[in-house]
């Protein structure tokens, strides 16, 4: 027997309602959003925490020239200086436990001992252009890769202190970095629309095209399979490249997105920002799903996402503060 218009519209509410209950349950089983305050005028740019539970978050504090450290049971904060004219961008922890910093304001790479809080600086060569530095990660060799986004990526050897640059084969653009479980090394360039892959013994550098034009990729993460999940900043997509097979998938975020960031965490889920809605969003590539995490404050202008397992960690540039979604 065919349903009557009346059964029909009843049938859509109440879809309708299951749906925005399964939202509602998916969001707060990832939980509300914790806030902590950095100094003020800071505007933290990146942010890395330590991969044990409880350990530091770091900060850079692009504004003012310093790493910041939150100590997230005290919610205390210090601040250390990186030195004269110093812009930190980008901040990683390292295989020794130590925050990595681009510093572009200094056009180095800079170290900050965990426990003494030394600061140690590895300047590019003499007579490199200023690269604009931007993000960095290690590969197997303990060796540190970095981008600049005026159109150089490059390496620096801690073991022997050696720096090298090479310029980008598209000239502006690498931005974000990551590191594969194969030991693969990719860039985004978010100029040139494109991911590269860097040869990290011969240093040579090959561009992989998006399917999208002019997307604007942004940042890269790599995921415990070796996908590469990209973020889109121009069309509010986030990309997912599979070097094994050689092929691409993309998803547009909810609404007109701006995808900043992404980070993948242990459990292979995909956290984005988008600035169009002033949230972090987080996507499932089982389900194929979306979730949305708003700020509780306007323009928070989340620049950067790394985490640890159960908690998935941004800077909010535009309110000073740090902000952590429990990720279970």
């Amino acid at each position: 027997m065919a349903e009557s218009v009346t059964e029909v519209c009843w049938l859509r509410i109440v879809r309708a309602a299951a749906a925005a209950c399964a939202a509602a349950l998916a969001t707060a089983a990832a939980g509300a959003p914790v806030y902590y305050d950095v100094a003020r005028g800071a505007h933290p740019h990146d942010v890395a925490a330590a991969p044990w539970t409880g350990g530091p978050v770091y900060y850079t504090a692009q504004h003012t020239g310093r790493l910041g450290i939150l100590d997230p049971k005290s919610r205390e904060v210090e601040e250390v200086p990186l030195g004269p004219r110093s812009a930190p961008h980008g901040v990683i922890v390292g295989p020794d436990g130590a925050p990595w910093i681009t510093d572009s304001g200094q056009n180095a790479i800079v170290r900050v001992d965990p426990t003494t809080r030394e600061v140690k600086r590895w300047p590019l060569p003499a007579g490199s252009a200023y690269a604009n530095l931007n993000t960095a990660t290690f590969d197997r060799n303990g060796r540190l890769w970095f981008t600049g986004q005026a159109g150089y990526y490059g390496r620096v050897d801690p073991a022997t202190g050696d720096v090298k640059v090479w310029p980008a084969p598209r000239g502006r653009g690498p931005y974000g970095i990551t590191t594969a479980p194969g030991g693969d090394v990719w860039y985004a360039s978010l100029a040139g629309n494109h991911i590269a892959r860097i040869d990290v013994d011969t240093g040579t550098a090959t561009v992989v095209e998006p399917p999208t034009p002019n997307q604007g990729a942004r940042r890269v993460w790599s995921d415990s399979r070796g996908r590469l999940w990209v973020s889109y900043w121009n069309t509010g997509h986030v990309g997912m490249y599979d070097p094994a097979a050689r092929a691409w998938r993309e998803w547009k975020l909810p609404g007109s997105a701006h995808t900043y960031s992404v980070w993948v965490d242990p459990a292979d889920r995909v956290w984005l920002t988008d600035w169009s809605t002033n949230a972090i969003v987080r996507f499932d590539p089982a389900t194929e799903r979306f979730d949305s995490f708003p700020s509780d404050r306007e323009r928070a202008n989340v620049r950067q996402m790394l985490g640890r397992a159960g908690e998935a960690w941004g800077a909010e540039s535009g309110t000073d503060r740090l902000v952590m979604v429990p990720a279970p």
